[in-house]
C-alpha cells in the first residue's frame, strides 16, 4: 500500500475531467503545462504513451528512459524520454514512489481469459475494453497505427520481483487521492487509458477512474530536481533546448 499522503492541491487547474474506468482518451499537451493525475478510488491503472506532434515517428522509449536514469521504476525526479534523446515530460510530484514501465499492456485475449467476453453491442458502457485496443482507437486519430505503438507506462501500478524472481503485481498499492504530476518539456501527444494492468489478478474487471488536471507549469529553476537528477537528464534538457531553437 502507499505509505505517502497526497500533497494538497492548491493551484487552480486550467482544465479538469475524469476518465472513467475501462475507457481511453488522448490530447495534445503544450510545452510549459503540467498534467496532474489523481487516482479517484484507489487501485487505478493509467496506461500512457507519448508522441511528438511535429514528427509522429518520435515516440516514448521505455528502455532509454530506464537505462539512462539507472532505474527500474518511475517516480519524482525522473524524466520520460523519446527515442530521439529528448524529454517529453518530467515527474515533478508523486505520492507513490513507484510506477511500472516494463509490463506493457493488456490485450483482448488477456481480458477475455480473466473476465470473460463482453462487447459494446450487448453491454454498452460496461463492456470490457483492453489496453492495446484502447491505444489503437486513440492512435488512429493522429494517423498512427499498430506499428507505431511502443512499450507504455502504467501509472499507479507497482510490480516487484518476488522470491522466485517473477514479477508480482502489488495489490492495493495506489490509494484514493494518490497523484502524480507530469511537467511537459515539449509539445506532446498523450494517449491514455484506464484499462487494467496486465498482471492485475482481480476477480472482477476493475473499473477505476482517474481524474486529470491541466495546469500552468512553474518556470524551471537552475536547481530543478528533474534536470539535475543525473548527467543524462542534463543532456536531455540540452537536447530539448537545441530542438526548440530549430537545431
Amino acid at each position: 500500500m502507499s505509505q505517502h499522503k497526497p500533497t494538497p492541491i492548491s493551484q487552480q487547474p486550467l482544465y479538469e475531467d475524469t476518465l472513467a474506468g475501462g475507457k481511453h482518451w488522448s490530447m495534445r499537451m503544450r510545452r510549459g503545462t503540467s498534467l496532474r493525475l489523481i487516482d479517484q478510488e484507489g487501485g487505478a491503472n493509467l496506461g500512457m504513451l507519448f508522441y511528438n506532434p511535429e514528427n509522429l515517428l518520435e515516440k516514448y522509449n521505455a528502455p532509454d528512459t530506464l537505462k539512462c536514469q539507472h532505474t527500474f521504476k518511475l517516480t519524482k525526479g525522473h524524466c520520460l524520454y523519446s527515442d530521439m534523446g529528448r524529454i517529453f515530460c518530467s515527474i515533478t510530484d508523486d505520492t507513490l514512489g513507484w510506477h511500472d514501465t516494463v509490463c506493457g499492456n493488456s490485450n483482448r485475449n488477456m481480458v477475455r481469459q480473466k473476465w470473460h467476453d463482453r462487447d459494446y453491442q450487448q453491454d454498452s458502457n460496461q463492456w470490457l475494453q483492453n489496453g492495446n485496443d484502447a491505444f489503437l482507437v486513440e492512435a488512429t486519430k493522429y494517423g498512427l497505427g499498430k506499428k507505431d505503438l511502443a512499450a507504455n507506462v502504467n501509472f499507479f501500478s507497482c510490480v516487484k520481483p518476488n522470491e522466485q524472481g517473477n514479477l508480482a503485481y502489488q495489490n492495493g498499492y495506489s490509494q484514493a487521492g494518490d497523484m502524480i504530476e507530469l511537467r511537459f518539456e515539449m509539445d506532446t501527444i498523450v494517449l491514455m487509458h484506464t484499462c487494467p494492468h496486465p498482471l492485475n489478478p482481480a476477480s472482477d474487471y476493475p473499473f477505476k477512474p482517474v481524474t486529470y488536471q491541466i495546469l500552468q507549469s512553474a518556470p524551471i529553476a537552475e536547481d530543478d530536481l528533474c534536470k539535475n537528477a543525473c548527467s543524462e537528464n542534463q543532456r536531455g534538457f540540452e537536447n530539448n533546448r537545441l530542438y526548440h531553437l530549430g537545431l
